[in-house]
């Protein structure tokens, strides 16, 4: 039988493949680095986390705590590796940026069945099941192989990455350690401003030099991945009211709340570096070091990277896609990870998995049953096939996109956690057909 073809090691395409490979299907994996690298990549390593190190919520309250809890149960790479090089993050889960890519790319690469190669596919073979997982930064060739394919051209956006800070270079006379409410430990470094400093910041935002768009792009932002100055344009006190609320964080200096605060979130296990909490950019690298050095604490901030702004790319699911990430035209290609329509890091990789499992199913003739809608896979899979083609938008798995529980009224957080409860239980009889290997 002829191997699956993957193309793009990001985290869906790493997962496809061990997927796939786990279950017995010779696999060829693709990944264009170190020969090339997207504007946004800096590693030659698989699995690169670009935006940040955080797979945000952990707890069942938030719908992504229940999808890693699913992705976890059925034995993933990707959760292995992030419940492995896990850092300190409060009430979320986050990872060592380089320890996270370096475990998978290990993995991957001592696999028997798994073949990396490290080049660019320009052009999508033509014969066999072949996995287009090349992510958010396609290529403008592969980009061009996709649009003739999908029979458009597909929808685009912009996503923008946030800097980071040396943590030695931090004013703790000024920051000091906490998590909101108290909750998580003292894992998140905050930077307070007064009244009179958040609204200079604001303005300073506003009148920044910003990396201008090319001419043919319209700039279109995922609402989840704002860039700061974006926000900042949307009224004074956007900004304290979203990313700098102080609300949960007294100065233990003075024993009040600040008017506002900068939250930085450790990015590597060795809480060297730290990462500014909600503060993806597009102001050019000057602005960045002006702006953010007026912050209190980060005066004399050393930037280990600095914000920047990147073209995402994807497909109009609900047009082009089956229920099992299948391309309609041609029922052989799979579509996995960012590029099919979803958000985040753990949203690609959960795209991933299932379509290694759709693919290997597809080769050998087989029919795989489809999760469950009540699950957090079935409920993405779902708003890739039934969003309105007209409006469709790249989403994070979140509990509105769940069937709703039937003949119960509760208050929203135990609904939330209702819907979890529900979602796991129906999660175990679809995971012991579809994987019986997986162990509890």
């Amino acid at each position: 039988m002829e191997p699956i073809v993957i193309i793009g090691a990001g985290l869906a395409g790493c997962e496809a493949a061990w997927q796939a490979a786990n279950q017995g299907a010779s696999v060829i994996l693709f990944e264009m680095k170190p020969q090339r690298f997207s504007p946004a990549h800096q590693s030659a390593g698989l699995a690169e986390l670009v935006c940040s190190n955080s797979l945000r919520g952990a707890g069942m309250n938030n719908a992504v705590g229940c999808l890693k809890e699913e992705l976890r149960r059925c034995r993933t790479l990707f959760m292995e590796a992030a419940d492995t090089t896990a850092v300190p993050a409060g009430g979320a889960l986050a990872v060592d940026r380089e320890g996270f890519s370096a475990y998978i790319t290990e993995k991957i690469a001592a696999h028997p069945l798994i073949e990396l190669r490290r080049e660019e596919i320009a052009t999508i073979p033509t014969q066999g099941t072949v996995i287009l997982a090349s992510g958010p930064l396609t290529s403008e060739a592969l980009s061009a192989e996709i649009a003739r394919l999908t029979g458009a051209e597909h929808l685009y956006f912009y996503d923008a990455i946030a800097p980071i800070v040396e943590a030695d270079s931090i004013d703790f006379t000024k920051a000091w350690r906490a998590s909101r409410y108290g909750k998580g430990g003292d894992d998140y470094v905050n930077c307070p401003l007064s009244k009179e400093e958040y609204v200079a910041f604001v303005a300073a935002l506003k009148a920044a030099d910003k990396v201008p768009a090319r001419d043919f792009e319209k700039m279109l932002h995922f609402e989840g991945c704002m860039p700061i100055e974006e926000m900042a344009e949307r009224g004074e006190m956007t900004l304290a009211f979203g990313p700098m609320k102080p609300v949960g964080l007294p100065d233990p200096r003075t024993g009040k709340v600040p008017f506002a605060v900068v939250q930085l979130r450790q990015d590597d296990r060795h809480a060297s570096l730290y990462n500014l909490v909600g503060f993806q950019t597009k102001l050019t690298y000057p602005e960045q070091r002006r702006i953010f050095r007026t912050i209190p604490g980060l005066e004399e901030a050393r930037f280990a990277r600095l914000g920047s702004l990147h073209r995402n790319t994807f497909i109009n699911a609900p047009t082009c896609l089956s229920r099992t990430l299948q391309l309609k035209s041609d029922p052989r290609l799979f579509f996995a990870g960012q590029i099919s329509g979803v958000e985040g890091y753990v949203e690609s990789a959960a795209m991933g998995f299932l379509a290694g499992l759709f693919a290997l199913r597809q080769q050998r003739g087989e029919e795989l049953p489809l999760p469950p809608a009540t699950t957090s896979l079935g409920a993405l899979l779902g708003h890739l096939a039934d969003s309105a083609p007209e409006n469709f938008q790249p989403m994070n798995v979140n509990y509105g996109l769940f069937p709703p529980l039937e003949g119960q009224r509760m208050k929203r957080a135990d609904r939330r956690l209702a819907m979890a409860e529900r979602a796991l239980a129906d999660l175990e009889s679809w995971r012991r057909t579809v994987l019986p290997d997986a162990g509890a």
